[in-house]
């Protein structure tokens, strides 16, 4: 029974029910700042009354059942299975699942508020400023967009940095840049954020010339499974604060026949399959991850490593400096690389074979602003440099080259 309790422990379950699922992470200003959240509640000083706190929320906010490590952790903290239930007991009226009506009559009321005369608008920075660790990182914000869930505001941005670190859909594998936790403040974790931008950048690594290219954005999310430019089609076999591992297939770039010298033809776009790591600690985010290429005229494998973090520049500004390498296989270089016989017949290049290693190192900077609560805008520049057999390959004529992108995006 709830009588099981204490009169403050049911205190502290009331009041948990007005603190979002955000209020539970780790209070790094940066986290704050990227994903918009307020945390209405501090973490409390009485570490057993806190774990109460924390599994009243994420209880509240689950849409299915919650890990086997925040049971055991509610547990360890001195509550057995009947204190457990009559916790449950408490919070079964407030669910997710059971109060649908509840949270779309919430959204209207929100709404009605903000609209009524006389009443500012509520502020989209956090009180406490910019956000923990990671999140560290992931790299976008409510500041920025607004957007329904941390893990779409940070996709997002992964989507125009894997572009802005490729110069063409047709160069290797991008640099991976952060990604944030997949919860938002109430716990779905479903978004849908589209955009649109353009690159422009060499038509293919080691290009001489430089070509413009509109990009479409898109970041769906439902559950596990996400779609987005970064990591492709797949789903997260394992997500939490600072560990996500996911799986994908995820597009491989080749490059068109009219911008690679004549006679070495076109190496035609492929698909791959993808898995990954994101490791998030102290406000940066590590990532590494691997493609299999399936399909395409590419083949091989490419690995991917990178690592970012953001820094508030104000209230709505965010900057994010982040550095980046590609490996590949001897079948990848040599394919996207290598000159065969025919080729140097045709094109007057003398043949060359590309083995494995290291194919680039990048560096850049992005820009991120927030115009509205829905909408927000980037810029990036970045510089590539080709390492390896890959930049004494004769269809290179530029080892190290700068590039840029600039997107426009909007939260639904």
């Amino acid at each position: 029974m709830a009588d099981e309790l204490t009169p403050l422990e049911k205190q502290v379950i009331a009041v948990s029910l007005g603190d979002p699922r955000s209020s539970v992470m780790p209070h790094s200003t940066i986290f704050l700042w990227l994903f918009g959240h307020r945390a209405t509640s501090l973490p409390l000083a009485n570490p057993r009354l806190e774990a109460l706190r924390r599994y009243a929320i994420l209880r509240r906010t689950a849409e299915q059942a919650l890990p086997q490590d925040e049971y055991d952790r509610l547990r360890r903290a001195g509550y057995d299975s009947s204190q457990k239930e009559a916790i449950d007991r408490l919070i079964a009226p407030h669910h997710l699942q059971n109060s649908f009506r509840a949270r779309v009559g919430g959204l209207v009321r929100r709404r009605a508020e903000n609209r009524a005369p006389g009443r500012l608008p509520r502020s989209t920075v956090p009180a406490s400023g910019p956000v923990p660790s990671f999140i560290p990182p992931s790299i976008a914000k409510e500041n920025m967009l607004n957007f329904s869930t941390s893990r779409t505001r940070s996709s997002l941005m992964l989507v125009m940095l894997s572009f802005a670190m490729a110069p063409t859909a047709g160069q290797a594998q991008p640099q991976r840049p952060l990604q944030g936790p997949s919860d938002t403040p109430d716990g779905s974790g479903d978004r849908i954020v589209v955009g649109v931008g353009g690159l422009y950048a060499p038509a293919y690594q080691g290009a001489d010339e430089y070509r413009f290219q509109p990009l479409p954005m898109i970041d769906v999310k439902r559950g596990r499974f996400f779609v987005n430019l970064q990591d492709g089609i797949g789903a997260n076999l394992f997500d939490s604060e600072h560990v996500t591992v996911g799986v994908g297939l995820t597009p491989v770039g080749g490059y068109r026949a009219k911008d690679v010298p004549d006679g070495i033809g076109k190496l035609s776009l492929g698909l791959g399959g993808r898995g990954f790591v994101k490791l998030r600690q102290g406000g940066f985010e590590a990532t590494l991850g691997a493609t299999k290429i399936i399909t395409g005229n590419t083949e091989g494998v490419i690995a991917d490593a990178s690592l970012a973090y953001p820094v508030a520049a104000s209230d709505k500004l965010m900057l994010i400096p982040s550095i980046g390498t590609t490996w590949a296989d001897r079948k990848h270089n040599n394919r996207y690389f290598g000159v065969t016989a025919q080729q140097s017949a045709a094109s007057g290049l003398p043949q060359y074979r590309a083995g494995s290693g290291l194919v680039d190192a990048k560096a850049e900077l992005a820009v991120v602003y927030r115009l509205t609560d829905r909408i927000g805008v980037m810029a990036v520049g970045g510089v590539s440099s080709l390492l390896g057999d890959a930049k004494g390959s004769p269809i290179v004529y530029h080892k190290t080259r700068p590039y840029g992108v600039f997107a426009v995006t909007y939260s639904f």
